[in-house]
């Protein structure tokens, strides 16, 4: 059992006020909070080992790279992957998922089909647009219900001998959706197309094992699991980053240069061109660190009674429409209040010290199926409480009774 209070007290900015009010901060969805643990990290590299890596022979040089690596080992371990070299530091999941879509220009040929899902967000649906646009490949969609569910009779039917690629997130960022994705990347496999679930939502609440899933990529950003910003991992199996090219030139990616040919390097070093964000990648180790410490058991118990307490709190509200799946969810509820627009209800919110995010999620074909401009989404982490639920329904009520 988490001992909530004692973990509260290593998010500083959970201590603050904002507009004069205690913070309530439920946009865990959009970016997580980081521990003083992860920042502590962060000062120290900053104060005692800043030095670029892999190249200098000097003490400063041997640290940082010894960290950096040590992190790339810890992430590996953390989502099982057989080898520390099919993790590839990234700027984050757009990042992993442009440097795949570029690797597949050259794979891709017309006629090809890719498939993504309804309930995507757009870095996993503008990527894939503009390789069908280079390549002359098809996208094709999977569909969604109006449960927030896929419809997965409906993604047999696309499946075939087109077929090269399949994208699916593991958890919708805009409803929360776990989707079941070790049946999704099994039947892609069946007809031999290769899998890329982004794991960007699913990385806060549950341990995915890359064995156990037998997934081709899968992308993490460090900012969601308590983590900071501008990094992020890319895993991908051996066999296929192989055959993908390089996705950037530039120094650290080489194995040998002249004027006449280049020859690149072996992994991940193929991947990580130029200095990378040294301090980001040794301070997401941390972070998987003091993740791995609470437990994932522990996270996602806590999370399912902190979602359930949330949805049956909100219910109760008279004209509240919560979206997405009653079941197979992770801590998010993406709602609307009948006749209210949600950046209404969101700046009133705000005015309460409360933070929610209030939009289309980047996940527009989501709003466009349910026929909406947005949605109000709060989305739980660890560390809220049921008092900042109780907080929520409160605000929500008193923003619906100043604009009914």
């Amino acid at each position: 059992m988490l001992n909530i209070e004692k973990i509260r007290k290593d998010f500083p900015i959970l201590h603050r006020e904002v507009n004069g009010r205690p913070l309530v901060y439920l946009d865990n969805a959009a970016t997580s909070q980081t521990p003083q643990q992860v920042i502590d990290v962060i000062v120290d590299y900053y104060q005692r080992y800043n030095a670029n890596i892999h190249r200098g022979v000097h003490t400063l040089s041997q640290e940082a790279t010894d960290a950096y690596e040590a992190a790339r080992i810890k992430i590996q371990k953390h989502f099982n992957a057989q080898k520390a070299y099919e993790i590839i530091f990234t700027s984050g999941t757009t990042h992993s998922i442009n440097l795949v879509a570029n690797g597949f220009s050259s794979l891709l040929r017309k006629g090809d089909e890719i498939l993504v899902s309804a309930m995507e967000h757009h870095s996993n649906i503008v990527p894939w647009q503009m390789l069908c646009e280079r390549t002359g490949a098809v996208l094709r969609v999977i569909p969604m219900s109006d449960e927030g569910e896929l419809v997965i009779d409906e993604y047999h039917k696309l499946l075939g001998p087109k077929t090269k690629l399949v994208f699916v997130n593991h958890v919708s960022n805009a409803l929360g959706t776990i989707n079941p994705i070790k049946a999704l990347i099994n039947a892609a496999h069946k007809i031999g197309a290769a899998v890329l679930i982004d794991g960007a939502q699913a990385a806060p609440h549950v341990k995915a094992d890359m064995q156990a899933l037998d997934v081709d990529f899968y992308t993490v950003s460090a900012h969601k699991i308590c983590g900071p910003t501008g990094v992020g991992v890319l895993y991908g199996k051996e066999e296929w980053l192989k055959k993908l090219p390089p996705y950037q030139g530039g120094g650290e990616m080489i194995a040998e240069v002249t004027f006449e040919k280049t020859t690149y390097a072996e992994l991940p070093h193929k991947f990580e061109a130029g200095t990378p964000n040294i301090c980001g990648g040794i301070a997401f180790g941390a972070a998987i660190d003091y993740m791995n410490a609470i437990g994932f058991d522990a996270i996602e118990t806590y999370e399912k009674e902190l979602l359930a307490y949330a949805t049956e709190k909100l219910g109760q509200i008279e004209g509240l429409k919560i979206y997405g799946p009653k079941r197979n969810k992770a801590s998010v509820i993406s709602f609307n209040i009948e006749g209210i627009h949600p950046y209404d209800i969101g700046t009133i919110l705000d005015k309460l010290g409360i933070a929610v995010r209030t939009g289309h999620h980047c996940a527009q074909p989501i709003m466009d199926f349910y026929k909406i401009p947005g949605t109000v989404r709060a989305s739980f982490s660890f560390y809220n409480t049921k008092e900042e639920v109780d907080t929520l329904v409160e605000g929500v009520k008193k923003a619906k009774n100043m604009l009914v």
